[in-house]
């Protein structure tokens, strides 16, 4: 049984709204999701990981998180101006800034956001994943232009808390 994109963004919805999931992986033939919510982040939005397995990998497949993937966070990027928040991207993947090409932006600066807003979307391998603000405040920056590639932890919007 093949899955198809539809079947994936279904399986994603479900688990986004099982908000009593941590974790959960899920293998169909050639396919694998791994979805892990990062409780570290103040947000309900999952990590997101999927990837097709080679033949011989499929009967014990690898485990791939993040952290092991990724470098460290570089100088520039860990600069946060005082007062603000980074959203981090919590894979890496295309970064867009509207659900679609022609439709408008998710957020703008000087735009108030709540925590469970959607701020952007990253795509990784035509999945697309909605990233959360994570708290309530106003956006200060844009770090990342419209359909660049990003990379796991880089600062993708800055927002300053709500007091």
């Amino acid at each position: 049984m093949d899955l198809t994109h539809k079947d994936v963004q279904d399986i994603i919805k479900m688990i986004d709204a099982a908000e009593h999931l941590n974790e959960i992986e899920l293998a169909v033939g050639g396919f694998r999701l791994h979805v892990v919510r990062n409780p570290a982040a103040n947000s309900s939005a999952p990590s997101l990981q999927s990837a097709p397995l080679p033949r011989q990998a499929q009967a014990a497949p690898a485990r791939i998180t993040p952290a092991a993937a990724a470098g460290p966070i570089s100088t520039a990027d860990a600069v946060v101006p005082e007062g603000a928040v980074a959203i981090r991207a919590p894979m890496l993947g295309t970064f867009y800034r509207a659900p679609a090409p022609n439709e408008k932006p998710f957020v703008e600066v000087g735009q108030r956001v709540n925590a469970d807003d959607t701020v952007c979307m990253i795509e990784v391998m035509k999945l697309f994943n909605s990233i959360r603000a994570g708290i309530n405040g106003t956006v200060t920056a844009i770090l990342v232009e419209n359909g660049g590639m990003v990379e796991f932890k880089q600062a993708l919007i800055h927002i300053a808390p709500s007091k």
